[in-house]
C-alpha cells in the first residue's frame, strides 16, 4: 500500500505541472491539470489512480472484489478531495496552499486505504463485482467527458479566471486578456 500512495501520489503532483511543460498540449490536458478548479484537482488525483490501475489489476484483477475496489477508491477522491476544501474553506474564509497540497496527498492515502480493505474482503458476489466494472466505465466515461466539457458549476471554475476548462488555464487567460487591451 506504501509505494502505490509513493508512486500515485508522485505522478499526480507532477501531472500538475505537465500540461504547461508540455506547452499546453490538449491530449496531455486530457489527464493533467489545466486550471486551478477543484476538478483539475481531482484530475491529478484520479489519473495516477486509473493509471496504478493498470499495475493493480495484474497484482489483483483475480480477486473478486477488485472492480469494487478500485470504483470505492476513485470515488473516495472525487467525494474526499472537495468536501475536505470546501468545509476548511467555510471555516477560515479562504484556502490556504499548505493545507491544500495536504489534502491531495490525505485523499491518495484514504483511497489507497479503502482499496487494500476492500480487495482484503470476503468475495461480495458477481454481481457487485459486475455492476463494479460498469461503474468504472462510466466513472471514466465523465472523466473525459467533464474534462473536455466542464459544467458551469463551482467545482470546474477557474478561481484565478472564471473560466472553466481549458479555457479557464491562467496563462492561456492572461494572454487573451492582455491581447484584448
Amino acid at each position: 500500500m506504501i509505494f502505490s500512495i509513493i508512486i500515485i501520489s508522485l505522478i499526480g503532483t507532477f501531472s500538475h505541472f505537465l500540461y504547461d511543460l508540455t506547452n499546453h498540449n490538449k491530449v496531455i490536458g486530457l489527464f493533467t491539470a489545466v486550471n486551478e478548479s477543484i476538478w483539475e484537482h481531482i484530475k491529478i488525483a484520479l489519473t495516477p489512480t486509473f493509471i496504478w490501475g493498470l499495475y493493480d489489476g495484474f497484482l489483483y484483477g483475480s480477486s473478486g472484489n477488485y472492480f469494487l475496489a478500485k470504483l470505492l477508491s476513485l470515488l473516495v477522491l472525487i467525494i474526499v478531495i472537495p468536501f475536505i476544501f470546501y468545509t476548511y474553506k467555510f471555516f477560515l474564509k479562504r484556502s490556504i496552499l499548505v493545507i491544500d497540497i495536504a489534502l491531495f496527498y490525505v485523499s491518495i492515502i484514504l483511497s489507497q486505504m479503502t482499496f487494500y480493505y476492500i480487495i482484503d474482503m470476503e468475495f461480495l458476489g458477481f454481481m457487485i463485482s459486475y455492476l463494479s466494472c460498469i461503474g468504472l466505465f462510466i466513472l471514466f466515461g465523465f472523466y473525459m467527458v467533464l474534462t473536455l466539457l466542464p459544467m458551469k458549476s463551482f467545482l470546474f471554475k477557474d478561481p484565478i479566471s472564471n473560466k472553466y476548462g481549458f479555457s479557464g488555464h491562467t496563462e492561456i487567460f492572461s494572454k487573451k486578456e492582455g491581447n484584448n487591451k
